[in-house]
């Protein structure tokens, strides 16, 4: 990495030829620099105050009130998720078109960083990082649990399971509906939420190393509003992407929370429910402050090594221990439907499948979106040197292929399973009638050799996903709420940290995944109009660099 630049913000100077944006500003000039004994704080006047202030109001209403909480949350998802379908549809859409047309366009040989500029990370390193922070526990909680779903339940193409009411099983039915099964959870793990992640990648990278500016998503939309995105515009935009995050992050933490606490209960008989749930959050938090305090290389860095190979190796496990040449064969099938149904499952107008479109698609790319904040400014952080053309391809192609490939070992193992013993495995069953079982990787795991092994390194897996994604997100989140310093005091990642897990506690109290669920998809209507003016932006910042 080349020296810093003279502020010593951690924002490296340009290898080679580049076009900076010039502008008075200087990275902190609003900071305010509090101290609070031997704590030393570095804070944005006032995206931090807002933000912060605002979600500890949040947090006290929602504890005060739990009751009228609950019912607040459950309106809320459903009226976001019915109401907004068509936007969220749409707009993931535009992120695909946007990137693909950047790959194959001049403007993909731009590079991160200037025209000399050599990468900061190894292939290996960078990808283990930007897949772990972008996917992890939503692959581990949904792997097994959306292929045997949508298997039986083929809402979005109107087709009949192969399950009959008496647990038997319709033969005639079975190839047809895997794979459409397959491809409708591919769907929602493939090219639209990488892209999504991409777009906002690439144009915090594009504007920090290109064009000099702070690393904060404000930036980006110097080409529309100018040195206005210093006010209160990129107030805004800067607030709105810390709440994007924090309930975008906190989803996740519930869902891991759940599913290791199922998992305890399922292999160790750990008593599940509310308060185990909390007890994870809680623990999985205080070791993630020991890794913010480490750092990228000595935290986050080491911890997604680590997940990539615990992964790699329960993979790897499932594909040889399971029906392995049924799982090659789901591959390709799941792939090449999923290239056929993809255009009808984007369509956001005329369908009759509204749970699918409403209760899967919607809150899907709600949540993605809500993510990008995160984990666009996580892999713009890990991404300098990259050209455009190879930034999106990384970025958007190999991980969707990566993520077909594990939801063709896991889905298609568990199918297998469903298909061969019907519904007579109560786990499986309860999959298929409540989608939101966090039992059905240990169901998997319990049909198939070394079960006890096996759970056990999957609820290491999960646990280690969970601390990956509150270190990271208290990362992105502290540098937004900087003001775009990337080395603020580590007292301030360990706050946004602590609050991390404070507001995955309180809404699992206040509303359960429901809740979680309808701050994700509210915060994410928001955001999604902020991205769709920010590929407009990007273009613009494109456009003025030697590639």
């Amino acid at each position: 990495m080349t020296d810093t630049s003279s502020e010593g913000l951690d924002i490296p100077s340009p290898d080679g030829e580049v076009n900076t944006i010039d502008t008075d500003y200087e990275v902190g000039q609003d900071n305010l620099q509090p101290t609070l004994g031997p704590l030393v704080f570095d804070i944005h006047n006032p995206v931090f105050l807002i933000s912060s202030l605002t979600t500890l109001a949040f947090v006290l209403v929602t504890l005060i009130f739990q009751d009228q909480a609950s019912a607040v949350f459950n309106w809320l998802f459903t009226f976001v998720t019915t109401k907004f379908d068509w936007l969220f549809l749409s707009a993931a859409n535009v992120f695909v078109i946007f990137c693909l047309f950047l790959i194959v366009s001049p403007w993909g040989a731009v590079r991160l960083g200037g025209t000399d500029a050599v990468p900061d990370f190894g292939y290996a390193s960078w990808f283990a990082m930007l897949f772990a922070a972008g996917m992890g526990i939503g692959l581990m909680f949904f792997g097994v649990l959306e292929p045997v779903y949508h298997m039986q339940v083929s809402g979005p193409l109107g087709l009949e399971g192969p399950l009959n009411d008496d647990g038997s099983v319709n033969p005639d039915l079975v190839a047809e509906a895997r794979a459409h099964g397959l491809a409708a959870t591919i769907f929602h793990w493939g090219l639209h939420p990488w892209a999504i992640y991409a777009v906002v990648a690439l144009a915090l990278a594009l504007f920090t190393y290109n064009k000099q500016l702070p690393l904060s998503i404000r930036s980006a939309f110097y080409p529309i509003f100018g040195d206005r995105v210093w006010g209160w515009t990129g107030h805004v935009i800067d607030i709105i992407a810390v709440f994007a995050t924090l309930f975008g992050l906190t989803t996740s933490l519930g869902l891991g929370a759940q599913q290791a606490s199922s998992g305890m209960h399922y292999v160790f008989g750990v008593p599940e429910g509310l308060n185990t749930q909390i007890i994870v959050i809680a623990g999985v938090t205080c070791v993630a402050l020991i890794s913010v305090v480490r750092g990228i290389d000595g935290g986050v860095k080491l911890l997604s090594n680590i997940n990539m190979g615990f992964a790699a190796v329960l993979l790897l496990f499932v594909f040889f221990a399971g029906p392995t040449m049924q799982i090659l064969r789901d591959f390709w099938s799941g792939l090449s439907t999923y290239v056929v149904d993809i255009v009808p499952l984007s369509n956001p107008i005329g369908r009759d499948d509204a749970s699918f479109r409403e209760s899967w698609t919607s809150f899907y790319w709600a949540w993605w979106i809500s993510w990008s904040p995160f984990v666009g400014m996580f892999i713009a952080r890990v991404s300098r040197g990259r050209t455009v053309r190879e930034f999106i391809t990384c970025v958007m192609l190999i991980p969707t292929l990566v993520s077909i490939f594990w939801m063709a070992t896991f889905g298609g193992t568990a199918i297998t399973h469903v298909i061969e013993q019907g519904t007579e495995s109560g786990v499986y069953q309860n999959v298929i009638e409540n989608y939101n079982d966090s039992l059905a990787m240990f169901a998997m795991f319990g049909d198939m050799p070394l079960s006890m092994i096996t759970s056990s390194l999957g609820i290491i897996l999960v646990l280690v996903f969970f601390i990956t994604s509150s270190d990271s997100g208290s990362l992105v989140i502290d540098t937004i709420t900087a003001g775009g310093k990337t080395e603020a005091p580590t007292a301030q990642r360990v706050f946004w940290a602590t609050t991390e897990g404070i507001v995955a506690i309180v809404l699992l109290i206040g509303g359960g995944l429901t809740a979680l669920q309808a701050m994700v998809n509210t915060t994410g209507i928001f955001f999604t109009l902020i991205l769709l003016v920010l590929c407009y932006s990007t273009l613009q910042g494109l456009r003025s660099e030697p590639r």
